[in-house]
């Protein structure tokens, strides 16, 4: 199945970015553990993978300063 099938009826998609964030776009809600809504002040946000962020939850590139690997590249 290809991703545009997937993709089609959803309401948000995620995409992972090798070596950094997840990109989020469409209509979601970001939420803490405890269930407060976090802000995301648009439909599309980056949020963090490496966990070095200074605006956790979303990510400020600090991937890029600290040589973060993702390993999202697919196997064949």
């Amino acid at each position: 199945m290809r991703a545009d099938d997937d993709t089609a009826a959803a309401a948000a998609t995620i995409t992972p970015y090798q070596d950094g964030p997840l990109l989020v776009r469409g209509d979601f809600a970001l939420v803490t553990p405890d269930g407060e809504t976090i802000d995301a002040r648009r439909g599309t946000v980056a949020l963090c993978r490496c966990g070095k962020s200074a605006l956790k939850p979303f990510c400020d590139g600090t991937h890029k300063a600290i040589g973060f690997r993702a390993g999202t590249e697919r196997e064949s």
